[in-house]
């Protein structure tokens, strides 16, 4: 519900109900339409909108934030900070002003940090990446009160502020430093890596399966560091090219396969002052450490431990200046896998410990949906913070002082995300947000302001700033996307309507369709199922659609589709965890009956037409779906895909398939290459042969299996480039004239339906 600052408020209610669209008006027949593919995806902008203030930062407790705004009359990025009980809006930092220290070149940066007394600002600048969201960077320190700038540190992997904004910690060439902002002295705090043996670095693995790249942590008081230190020198390597030069250079990364030995990480606490250096906790060989943090009592660290296939989780308690620890809780489960963050839902952390309180928060899946509990430092249960048939899926803010604590759940629908606050022992429940939609939130630490980016099937995003206080109030509208409203009206736009679907084994989904923008009810047309569908994953939300090819597409006669199958997140554990030990299985069981459904149920879809695109994940999910249930699709289209499980890290891996030496048959029969002989239709497969992610050792061994087969695959390498195939433009531009070509080619969206009849 909207609710504006005179208290006017408007609805619009959108009924989802078993097999009933929701109702969208036709789009005028004299709207335009794209003019080539290209026009479409570079006008993806047009669609999305304005974003509203970007990489806001909230400082001073809550009471301001931070944001990135480009001037366009000045040509330049401005650092602004903005209060919302003032309106004063204030300059903080222009580029242009600025030059490198010593020099004349125009000072840019990538990203920035404040100091806790937000006096002082680090700046990363001249990024050069070295996996896919790390790499190495020159970091300076510029001072608000004497706008003086200078370097503290070149090639560095990381580097952050002390909290008492005195010093600067980073990470460079496998070793810790700190930088004194007073004395402009460098110390070495850690002294012994090699190649492949890092203190205060991850190698491939624990980033891209963890979701972290800073391996150190920082004290409260700034007076200790902690940090992993990871040894991968064991650790087998993956070699990849780009096929470059009359003898191509190789990239050689540890990457450690399914069944193979993990990287050995140790937990360090380093002293500032003294150097002094005290080993806290080690992984067995058959263990991870994937998160650390300080409570709220002085040289304590608390190191979460899991065993391989992460089915058990251990909290620990270390006093950081005897290495002492001591297990607090601990949970497990026998029947899935043990969440520690969520990369979907953009959350890294599901333990959470106040500042100032012998008690931190856990989020847990024991109930049967993913709720917050209360524990307290000696590792008992409080309480449970909320509770229901739904997830909570984001902490937002935890204020101590009204021990209130802020999240966001599914408790309105599985397709949407609202905003609650609680009070710590789960009474006086609020809700704050009104407009029916998939909401977002960027709120500040003290859980008073917010602002909340949101949009629904048939409202572009809508971005706003709110206060919590008295029940929640609408202080201001940043973003309304009018402009997206009125580019639709001129260009033919089909918006998404919502439906549920029933698979043959009576499972409930959810699912969406984008028909034609000249839809005709007494024409046929083909049907697109465009997936994704890893565990935690989800594809259909209230939102507004802003996939330009899609668009495209939809002009170009086809039908697009999409389901929330099982394992996807925002449902029940039972709904998420029911694909453990054998992905692929029930996601491609659920593909094809969404697709039979809608062939089924309207006679203007063709089942004789129908094509399932999918890239990572969703390149497996297309390839396994295509033997699996041979002759349902008509044309698959894979990006980057995983083909066996063998092939893949052992982090993600191991999560959902559990231990190789256990689970043997499930890893068999969830591979592609096993029944590649069944494969009945047109697949076209593109790949990297730089993707250090999914290597493209998979494609190799399942176009090897389809030729052993005798199957025909059509097959498009890109030398250069990573996980997105594309690594340009025009790269970019041709795969996708390349995926539509193909679609044109083999599913003929202009074909009439006395033909299709006819057939």
């Amino acid at each position: 519900m909207l609710k504006n600052k005179n208290g006017l408020r408007t609805r619009l209610s959108i009924y989802l109900c078993l097999v009933v669209f929701v109702f969208i008006p036709v789009q005028s027949q004299a709207q335009r339409e794209y003019e080539n593919i290209e026009h479409a995806l570079f006008s993806s902008s047009q669609l999305s909108g304005e974003s509203g203030p970007r990489n806001v930062v909230w400082i001073e407790g809550g009471k301001r934030y931070s944001y990135m705004e480009y001037n366009y009359q000045e040509n330049t990025n401005d650092i602004r900070a903005y209060n919302p009980e003032t309106g004063e809006d204030e300059l903080i930092f222009r580029d242009s002003d600025h030059t490198y220290p010593g020099t004349d070149d125009p000072f840019s940066y990538r990203s920035f940090q404040w100091s806790k007394d937000f006096r002082y600002l680090v700046f990363q600048t001249d990024f050069t990446p070295i996996y896919r969201y790390s790499g190495i960077s020159d970091y300076y320190y510029y001072s608000l009160e004497d706008d003086t700038m200078e370097l503290i540190a070149e090639d560095a992997f990381t580097a952050e502020l002390s909290p008492d904004g005195q010093k600067v910690a980073y990470h460079r060439e496998g070793e810790m430093y700190v930088f004194d902002l007073n004395s402009g002295e460098e110390t070495q705090l850690t002294f012994d890596s090699k190649e492949h043996f890092f203190n205060g670095r991850f190698g491939w693995v624990y980033e891209e399966e963890f979701s972290l790249v800073q391996a150190w942590k920082w004290s409260p008081d700034s007076k200790k560091i902690a940090y992993w230190q990871t040894d991968e020198r064991h650790v087998k390597r993956f070699v990849s090219t780009d096929y470059k030069g009359q003898y191509p250079g190789y990239t050689d990364i540890p990457y450690p396969k399914v069944g193979e030995k993990n990287p050995f990480v140790r937990i360090g606490v380093v002293d500032i002052e003294t150097g002094e250096n005290v080993w806290q906790a080690e992984a067995a060989e058959d263990e991870l450490i994937p998160r650390i943090y300080w409570t709220s009592h002085q040289d304590q660290l608390a190191i979460v431990k899991m065993n391989r296939q992460q089915t058990h989780l251990g909290l620990h308690f270390f006093d950081t200046n005897t290495g002492e620890g001591q297990l607090i809780m601990e949970e497990e489960s026998s029947d899935g896998w043990i969440d520690v963050y969520d990369f979907f839902a953009g959350i890294n952390d599901y333990f959470i410990f106040p500042d100032e309180r012998e008690e931190f928060f856990w989020f847990s899946n024991r109930d049967g949906y993913k709720h917050i509990y209360r524990y307290n430092y000696e590792g008992e249960v409080l309480n449970q913070v909320t509770e229901g048939d739904w997830n909570a899926t984001v902490v937002h803010a935890v204020n101590t002082e009204k021990e209130r604590i802020y999240y966001s759940s599914t408790e309105e629908s599985p397709l949407e995300r609202h905003l609650y606050s609680v009070k710590f022992d789960g009474s006086e429940k609020e809700k704050y947000t009104e407009d029916e939609g998939n909401h977002s939130f960027s709120m500040g630490s003290d859980g008073v302001y917010y602002i909340d980016t949101w949009s629904n099937i048939s409202t572009p995003r809508q971005v706003e700033l709110w206060t919590t206080d008295n029940g929640g109030e609408l202080l201001e509208k940043f973003v309304d996307n009018q402009a997206v409203k009125d580019y639709i009206n001129r260009y033919a736009y089909s918006h998404r309507e919502l439906m549920k679907v029933q698979t043959s084994d009576g499972t409930e989904l959810d699912a969406f369709i984008i028909k034609p923008t000249d839809f005709d009810p007494e024409r046929t047309y083909p049907l697109i199922m465009m997936i994704y569908g890893g565990p935690g994953s989800q594809g259909v939300y209230n939102s507004f659609e802003t996939n330009a090819w899609y668009q495209f597409l939809a002009q170009q006669g086809y039908v697009i589709a999409n389901v929330n199958n099982r394992g996807s997140g925002g449902y029940s554990w039972d709904f998420q965890n029911s694909v453990y030990k054998n992905l692929g299985q029930l996601e491609a069981q659920d593909y094809v009956d969404t697709a039979e459904f809608f062939a089924s149920q309207y006679d203007w879809i063709d089942g004789d037409r129908m094509a399932i695109r999918g890239h990572s994940y969703g390149g497996y999910m297309t390839s396994l779906t295509m033997v699996l249930h041979p002759g349902v699709f008509k044309v698959g289209l894979v990006g980057a895909p995983v083909t066996d499980w063998r092939l893949y890290d052992t982090i993600y891996t191991e999560r959902y398939m559990g231990l190789l030496n256990r689970n043997e048959e499930g890893y068999e029969s969830t591979a592609v290459m096993p029944y590649a002989k069944n494969l009945d239709g047109n697949l076209f497969v593109a790949h990297s042969s730089m993707d250090e992610n999914v290597h493209v050792q998979n494609t190799m061994q399942m176009i090897t299996a389809f030729t052993n087969a005798g199957k025909d695959v059509d097959l498009r390498i890109y030398p250069p480039g990573d996980h997105s195939v594309s690594y340009s433009n025009q790269s970019y531009l041709l795969l996708y004239k390349t995926y539509t070509n193909y679609l044109n080619k083999h599913l003929n969206p202009h074909q009439e339906k006395e033909v299709a009849l006819q057939d």
